[in-house]
């Protein structure tokens, strides 16, 4: 097989660069490591009929480009859903985002007094040199709401202690919210946004939504890619390439799953696949400086386990964050308020109970009974729902969800990709792993969408790696501008 460009991995940034190479006549072919689905961390796994959202996924951008290109693809298809999500804390639902009065209501008078005191000491006796996510939080809500609010999701979610996490993360994922804020707020009071102007990103009460998840728009752009005359080459790896000496093309043998040998030539090589394992992939780990920083680099895991119920769900929310230590559980999913389609016997409710680790550890390790035992027994401890009512599960596992940005990933990275850029110039990265880069779905798709202009230019004359450079959070605006922003992932303290 011979072709233009040879792609590794169909998750966003994969696709959306298939899709707009072929619609410009280019030839592609792609290789999924995936025997059935194609999405990534995007996909949507059937189970029964059931559909799993893989961490849930709102489809709202900053980017016109973006939204323009899922109307494409999906058209009617796309739902426009309420954003609905509360805070699980001491056996109450809380609203997220925070409002004042609700919050203050149900903590009851002697923990709200609790709060308004620890916020005023902490506007009085502010930490000066904040360094640390819990401090930025203590400043901004006082510490009882730090520790009520915050604390055991962020720890769930990390990994990590909040005294150890860097306050610029928190700087980015509370941008313009106070307790003060938060009170003006839920009055109907203070000053309202003028036309254009940014909102804050947890403020964003509605977005679009495939009828039948996430997973539903990447299989549309799949089955488009292949009319416009792209491959697709499912359950299959590459398991040896290499550059040719004199025309510089990339010779990759593929092999599906029955140990089919099928060899591609290409002159472009995209890959969103880890960028770690690109580097073994190529053989550029016979570079120590190469190999020393690929083994340096870090990532977050994650799984769900989805449960299926007899009746109607007992909650309407998209999830709930679960700020209890006694569980395990991070968030809850309910996939029905995602899509009513999502769920086929409307007589039935199916919840995603959510799980961040690190492969190898214990939760990622158990068997899949074990874990849709300890979800049935964790939403029962809840009150969300009663073990009795459960009459399936499943469990999908998804690693290295999540790279992280520690001290040295910068410095891991770069020194990565001056190694390949050094030896390969028709080389493309793209895409969260791709580029290391903890990008959301959107930020994923303008890198793949970038790396096709490239392609398509014969030079690499737009930075892909320029999507994320700002700071504030990539869903801190109105949707229809264009620009797209920095997701950042917390770090620990220099």
């Amino acid at each position: 097989m011979n072709v233009q460009t040879l792609i590794i991995g169909a998750g966003p940034a994969g696709l959306t660069t298939a899709y707009e190479l072929t619609k410009s006549g280019q030839s592609v072919a792609i290789v999924e490591r995936d025997p059935v689905y194609v999405g990534g961390i995007s996909r949507t796994v059937n189970y029964k009929g059931y559909r799993f959202d893989i961490g849930g996924h709102r489809f709202f951008s900053k980017s016109a480009e973006v939204e323009a290109w899922w109307t494409e693809i999906m058209g009617d298809e796309l739902l426009v859903r309420p954003r609905s999500s509360r805070i699980y804390y001491n056996g109450k639902l809380f609203d997220y985002p925070l409002r004042a009065a609700d919050a203050l209501t149900k903590l009851g008078p002697i923990e709200a007094l609790r709060c308004v005191l620890s916020y005023g000491w902490a506007r009085i006796r502010p930490y000066q040199n904040v360094v640390s996510f819990e401090q930025w939080v203590v400043n901004k809500f006082g510490r009882r709401l730090f520790e009520i609010f915050f604390k055991t999701y962020t720890e769930k979610v990390w990994g990590m202690d909040c005294a150890d996490i860097s306050a610029d993360w928190a700087a980015q994922r509370i941008k313009g919210l106070d307790l003060y804020t938060a009170i003006i707020q839920s009055l109907g009071l203070g000053k309202r946004p003028a036309e254009g102007e940014g909102v804050i990103k947890t403020l964003i009460n509605s977005f679009r939504y495939p009828r039948l998840g996430p997973g539903q728009m990447w299989e549309r752009a799949r089955d488009k890619i292949i009319a416009q005359g792209g491959q697709v080459m499912m359950g299959s790896s590459i398991t040896a390439i290499s550059q040719h000496a004199e025309t510089g093309k990339w010779v990759a043998i593929v092999t599906d799953a029955a140990g089919k040998e099928t060899k591609v030539t290409a002159d472009h090589l995209v890959s969103t696949a880890a960028i770690n394992e690109l580097v073994r992939m190529l053989g550029v780990d016979d570079e120590r400086a190469v190999a020393a920083a690929s083994a340096g680099l870090r990532y977050r895991d994650f799984l769900i386990v989805g449960l299926i119920l007899r009746g109607k769900e007992s909650f309407d929310d998209n999830w709930i964050y679960i700020h209890d230590p006694s569980v395990k559980v991070g968030r809850i999913q309910n996939f029905k308020s995602w899509s009513p389609d999502m769920v086929p016997d409307p007589d039935t409710a199916c919840y995603g109970m959510e799980y961040f680790c690190n492969a190898g550890d214990e939760t990622w390790d158990m068997s899949d009974a074990d874990l849709i035992a300890r979800a049935k027994r964790e939403i029962g401890q809840l009150g969300l729902a009663r073990p009795e009512d459960i009459i399936d599960g499943a469990v999908v596992r998804q690693p290295k969800a999540y790279p992280v940005y520690d001290d040295t990933y910068k410095i891991n990275v770069d020194t990565i990709t001056e190694g390949l850029e050094s030896r390969f110039t028709n080389l493309h990265l793209a895409g969260r792993n791709g580029m290391h880069k903890y990008n959301n779905q959107d930020h994923a798709m303008m890198t793949g969408m970038l790396t096709a202009r490239n392609i398509l230019a014969g030079r690499k004359a737009f930075d892909v790696w320029g999507v994320n450079e700002d700071a504030a959070y990539h869903e801190g605006g109105n949707a229809g501008v264009t620009s797209i922003e920095e997701r950042l992932v917390p770090r620990r303290i220099a």
